[in-house]
């Protein structure tokens, strides 16, 4: 019972991959008509569009009152895309090129903007007000990004005519949607029960294995760019998506009606994501790319931060 129970938890994280694939892929194509900028595509679309697994899972959380389920899955797809994904297509594509065309001062705010959420939960409690002042942080980032990018040009007034829409394409998203939708469910109804079995909290599950589920398509994406020989990865979409996870924090803070208590000291995960944004910051402004060596550094970062939290709950 227990063996058909992983291997169907694993099904649905294969099952995200495809629904989120085919959500990401009929996007890309609707952008390419509406001749969107490749910026504006990678950052404001797929980063939220491949944010979508963690919507599901974070609403399905919220149906079965676990809270915390979302809070580790958001916290930790942070750590996993610039720890793990990043210093891994680093590493395997031998250095990789940044692409993010954010000044300086964007780039600072959009880091402050994906560590916020850390530092909301080192008092154990997220209120009301707070997670509108995390929504209202990442609307501030849309604003200095659109002003620069200009979303709402009037030669991007096709975004708002339906005729620009392709109906197989709109039919692909939906049923991307409820594919990536009915497998989140199943995922945290089985986190649920794997945190009963093995005496875990879900908390640490989902920060360790649900945040990095819920990154698959950020992950299959890096992997196609590495493997077309495309080095030049479009971190537009990592910067937006982990940018996205801000804004879902708040908004499911809100939904939750009350403030989400947490429980445990969070205060060491929230240096390791403040350290780690830290140094991707660091390496990325230096030479506009991340090197090998680099790569290894941010990946020890993620090692580490595995075995402080798989230790701190074995220990304490």
């Amino acid at each position: 019972m227990l063996v058909t129970n992983i291997i169907l938890y694993l099904t649905s994280f294969v099952a995200i991959w495809v629904g989120a694939g085919l959500i990401i892929q009929s996007v890309d194509q609707i952008a390419k008509k509406l001749k969107l900028s490749p910026f504006l595509i990678s950052f404001f679309l797929l980063g939220l569009l491949t944010s979508i697994p963690e919507m599901a899972v974070s609403f399905n959380s919220i149906i079965e009152k676990r809270p915390e389920i979302f809070v580790g899955t958001l916290l930790g797809g942070v750590v996993v895309i610039f720890m793990l994904i990043v210093p891994l297509l680093a590493i395997f594509g031998k250095g990789i090129s940044i692409n993010h065309q954010l000044s300086r001062k964007n780039l600072l705010l959009a880091l402050a903007v994906m560590a916020a959420p850390s530092l909301t939960v080192l008092d154990n409690r997220v209120t009301n007000f707070e997670g509108l002042c995390l929504m209202a942080f990442y609307g501030v980032l849309f604003y200095f990004i659109q002003r620069k990018h200009g979303i709402f040009d009037h030669e991007h007034k096709e975004v708002f005519s339906l005729k620009a829409y392709s109906f197989l394409d709109l039919i692909k998203v939906a049923a991307g949607i409820g594919i990536v939708f009915i497998s989140s469910n199943y995922i945290v109804e089985q986190t649920i029960y794997f945190s009963s079995v093995f005496s875990i909290p879900t908390f640490y599950i989902s920060l360790i294995v649900l945040s990095l589920g819920a990154n698959l398509p950020e992950l299959s994406l890096g992997i196609r760019g590495v493997l077309s020989g495309h080095k030049d990865i479009a971190f537009g979409d990592y910067l937006g998506s982990a940018s996205a996870n801000t804004l879902l924090f708040g908004f499911f803070t809100v939904l939750n009606d009350g403030e989400v208590l947490t429980e445990n000291s969070y205060f060491i995960t929230a240096l390791f994501i403040v350290v780690g944004l830290g140094m991707f910051y660091f390496f990325s402004k230096s030479e506009k790319n991340i090197s090998v060596r680099e790569g290894y550094l941010l990946l020890c970062v993620y090692v580490a931060f595995v075995v402080y939290e798989l230790g701190k709950e074995i220990i304490f």
